[in-house]
């Protein structure tokens, strides 16, 4: 007999970055991390970016799942800031598997290269906060894994706010866990998805989502507290295709930077807003 699933979301402080952003002190967008739990294991999906952001995950697992075995860790995606905590959480659990798609590994080592974990993570976060060899998911020879007799699917949905990205559904619970498919109230990142083209793979994964009919879907980035729901898939869509009509709309980055911000002035992190207003118009882009 399955035991009952229950999902909790830890979402991480506003890691403060040490660089400037057009000339402005800025931090880096809350991330989700979302537990999934039976009568003694559980899943997590994606770690925070820093030691002390994953010790504080470790002390909330603990009080929310107190002697449970995690026993996978899933990663959504290969933007390191969902799983540089992987290694940090080893202490606590050592015989965790940390696994993720074949697309998604190979995103992992693009990011561990010298020109992004030092010229990129390192230094909007210096001095230690990153550990110090970050460790990579093993890849998954099938996708579908189980605890306690529950399936858990991983979902490969193209390029999002990056390539080769994914998201976990868990059909007993009629559950996705979107990563950064899906925002919640933070401004989105279309540094990466540059192109109409990308834009609208984006849509096409948020329709991949809604095709699993879930009940409950969770965004990789969102505000500490606010519930689960269908509506951060609406939400991103609308977005997405908002940003798309100011893009055509704008003659440059300063343009598409307040727009966007007027559009959406209750979002956290406007400055996510400054990398695809960069990609976008790329000849105007300020020297930094």
């Amino acid at each position: 007999m399955s035991s009952i699933l229950q999902a909790d979301v830890y979402v991480s402080s506003r890691l403060p970055m040490a660089i400037k952003r057009a000339g402005e002190t800025s931090c880096f967008s809350p991330i989700s991390c979302t537990l999934i739990h039976g009568d003694s294991e559980a899943v997590l999906v994606d770690t925070p970016i820093s030691i002390a952001q994953t010790e504080d995950l470790v002390q909330w697992i603990k009080g929310t799942a107190p002697n449970k075995d995690i026993r996978y860790i899933y990663i959504t995606h290969g933007h390191a800031d969902h799983w540089f905590g992987i290694s940090v959480l080893r202490k606590y659990w050592p015989n965790l598997h940390a696994i993720a798609t074949p697309g998604t590994v190979r995103h992992m080592h693009d990011q561990l290269v010298p020109e992004i974990l030092d010229g990129l993570w390192r230094t909007l976060f210096p001095n230690g906060q990153i550990p110090e060899n970050p460790e990579i998911a093993a890849t998954m020879s099938s996708p579908t894994f189980q605890i306690e007799n529950h399936e858990f699917h991983a979902v490969e949905v193209g390029h999002t706010d990056t390539y080769n990205t994914t998201v976990l559904h868990i059909p007993s619970i009629k559950l996705v866990v979107a990563g950064d498919v899906v925002y919640g109230d933070v401004h989105q990142f279309f540094g990466e998805a540059n192109t109409t083209e990308k834009r609208n793979e984006w849509l096409r994964a948020l329709d991949t989502i809604e095709s699993l009919q879930p009940h409950m879907v969770i965004a990789g980035h969102k505000r500490a507290g606010t519930v689960d729901g269908m509506f951060n898939l609406y939400k991103t869509r609308k977005y997405i295709e908002d940003f798309e009509r100011t893009v055509q709309g704008s003659t440059g980055w300063e343009e598409l930077w307040y727009k966007v911000q007027a559009l959406y002035p209750n979002r956290i992190n406007p400055h996510a807003i400054l990398r695809g207003a960069f990609a976008a118009f790329p000849e105007s882009k300020p020297l930094e």
